[in-house]
């Protein structure tokens, strides 16, 4: 084996005990460019360097900044406006109806990034005030990415960000322009709240969901892994909730824990349990947080 190649294998090694991600031969490209800053900020000069570096005692800042650059943030708002669109005109009026005598409903988004995501998910609640008057909407939002967080609790998005997803109606009626760029509106916020976890721990409270979304996530695991984050995610979802994946994505041939629900192709509902799930037992393995 080349050197370069082994000192890929220590960093697709690092990202996948951190966050549970395979870093397939075909990605490994990324390596290079995904790291390119933090080479100069380090003044490294390739890979073998450091891998290197890596392998020395104390360096989990500097692994924690290379699984950080590594990692795909990309999101924008109201991504995919067909499942948007499912969710506000058929899967949130569902729950409504199921919801009818609480009155509130929880929603977990999982790797949500910078959390356009979870701030889509709270205007679309908003725009149907008469429908969600004195409902209680929380919307939690997690990811594995500590940075990625940050962003997310303080509501500011760049002009650039804004663009993607917004209209011009939107941008006007839930966000503000500020010295810091776009800040999105307190009625916003204060319907959601934003945790750094790994999917592959254990969900997060209150543990019992009605409305699951993990899009786009799933994809960069391997098989093993991702029944794993599966199982997870069932033991997060509500028995007569709801798991949102995205495009290209299925638990068809991947789990036995979901199966397709009777709208959209995108949406699961958690199978009937036929005995205790591992995870309860504790004989699934806890990934590390990044």
């Amino acid at each position: 084996m080349a050197l370069e190649d082994a000192s890929h294998n220590i960093i697709a090694e690092l990202l996948q005990q951190r966050t549970g991600q395979t870093l397939t031969e075909s990605r490994r490209w990324r390596i290079s460019t995904a790291l390119s800053g933090l080479f100069r900020e380090f003044g490294i000069e390739n890979v073998d360097q450091l891998a290197c570096m890596l392998e020395r005692p104390g360096e989990h800042r500097l692994a924690t900044r290379v699984v950080e650059a590594l990692l795909n943030n990309e999101t924008y708002f109201f991504r995919d406006h067909a499942y948007f669109s499912t969710l506000a005109n058929t899967v949130l009026p569902e729950l409504a109806k199921r919801r009818a005598s609480t009155r509130k409903i929880s929603i977990w988004s999982a790797a949500c990034s910078t959390g356009q995501e979870v701030l889509s998910l709270a205007m679309t609640f908003l725009e149907q005030p008469g429908r969600w008057q004195d409902w209680t909407i929380e919307i939690l939002g997690t990811d594995v990415s500590g940075k990625a967080i940050e962003q997310a609790k303080t509501g500011t998005f760049s002009q650039f960000e804004i663009q993607r997803g917004i209209s011009v109606a939107q941008m006007l009626k839930f966000f503000s322009e500020t010295p810091k760029g776009w800040k999105v509106a307190d009625k916003v916020m204060a319907m959601t709240r934003f945790e750094q976890r790994n999917i592959l721990d254990y969900p997060p409270a209150p543990g019992r969901f009605d409305l699951v979304l993990c899009r786009n996530c799933l994809l960069y695991f391997d098989p093993d892994t991702r029944r794993s984050a599966f199982e997870r995610l069932a033991t997060g979802t509500a028995a007569d909730g709801f798991l949102m994946l995205g495009a290209g994505e299925t638990v068809v041939g991947q789990t036995d824990r979901f199966e397709p629900a009777p709208f959209g192709s995108a949406m699961y509902t958690p199978k009937a349990a036929s005995g205790v799930s591992s995870i309860l037992d504790g004989t699934l393995p806890r990934a590390a947080n990044a």
